[in-house]
């Protein structure tokens, strides 16, 4: 053999026992354990990573804490901030779900991961996970949500459900069994938030501080038109009435046309009190959207009706909408009824 054979054999050698560049085991798999055959894929989250830039990893982080504490709350205040989030995930998939992320090609930018005890067997592995990431310089934050013993046998006995680990003993022994298995996860959070006096409203309130950043916290509507006729809409958290104008369905040259018609739209708006109502209406949501805001409230549906859900409340919507998107709300524009008569 040549030595120019020689040394492209030792190559193929290293690169078949080490195809991540690196010696340490794909995520998931404790070391020593066999990665499959020669053909098998193989799962890294580096930045060395062929096809894979280290600026591509997402952001990620890790909710925990005692059952009863928040965590749902939590993660759906980040799902809400744009966060891709992920329940009870087995800590041993996390490395698996960032580099997914990593190759969203920047779809995935951030990801939140609840862990929890009812991961069960799966949660031993979540320190191998953690050790796995920061080798691999992945930016991971772990939020802990923390209550007193009180108020967690409180929020138990109000759902009359069981603590998932208090087996055939009470709800307190499922809480100091499961206060003794985090013990060392807390102890490692970067934020630890105790839930034991928040509400719903104020634990978002945190979340909110720690996670939107210097932007305020996005609030997204959607504007409704509907007709009376065939009911309220049941997910409206505001209703106008729009039959206080005349209605265009006795003028026998705009009958036949929609709101979406720019003849019926003037004959709305040039109405006595039409402008005015736009003008006010679109003051008071103003006002009331701040306070959604600090309340953690990020979805509003706001339904303005008329008679048949034809002419005046799909008029009106069109203006509203508009009036709310120029003022940066994300707003959707809905015609419940339009059509059906």
């Amino acid at each position: 053999m040549s030595e120019n054979d020689a040394q492209a054999t030792q190559r193929r050698d290293q690169a078949h026992a080490d195809p991540g560049g690196e010696t340490a085991p794909p995520p998931g798999l404790e070391s020593g354990q066999d990665t499959g055959d020669d053909n098998g894929a193989q799962v890294s989250t580096g930045g060395e990573a062929p096809g894979v830039p280290e600026a591509a990893i997402p952001e990620l982080v890790i909710i925990s804490g005692m059952s009863g504490a928040g965590r749902s709350t939590a993660a759906k205040c980040l799902e809400d901030l744009g966060w891709f989030v992920v329940d009870n995930l087995p800590p041993a998939l996390i490395p698996t779900m960032v580099e997914l992320g990593a190759r969203s090609q920047g779809n995935v930018a951030r990801i939140a991961v609840v862990v929890d005890v009812r991961g069960r067997r799966f949660f031993d592995n979540l320190r191998e996970s953690l050790a796995d990431l920061e080798a691999k310089h992945v930016t991971r934050r772990i939020v802990f949500l923390e209550s007193s013993d009180e108020a967690l046998v409180r929020r138990f006995e109000s759902v009359r459900r069981p603590h998932p680990l208090q087996g055939d003993g009470r709800i307190v022994d499922g809480i100091a069994a499961e206060r003794e298995l985090l013990r060392e996860l807390r102890g490692d959070a970067d934020l630890v938030i105790d839930t034991s006096s928040l509400n719903v409203h104020e634990l978002r309130a945190k979340m909110d501080a720690q996670f939107a950043g210097e932007e305020e916290p996005e609030l997204r509507a959607t504007v409704m038109s509907f007709g009376f006729k065939y009911g309220l809409p049941v997910d409206a958290d505001l209703v106008a009435d729009m039959r206080f104008l005349p209605n265009p369905h006795w003028v026998p040259e705009l009958r036949p046309f929609t709101g979406l018609n720019e003849e019926v739209a003037a004959y709305v708006f040039n109405q006595p009190g039409a402008k005015e109502f736009l003008d006010r209406y679109a003051e008071l949501l103003r006002l009331i959207a701040a306070g959604y805001r600090r309340e953690g409230k990020r979805y509003v549906t706001i339904a303005i009706g008329c008679t048949g859900g034809k002419h005046r409340s799909v008029a009106m919507s069109e203006k509203l909408a508009a009036r709310l998107a120029a003022e940066g709300v994300e707003t959707v524009v809905v015609h419940r009824d339009m059509g059906r008569e």
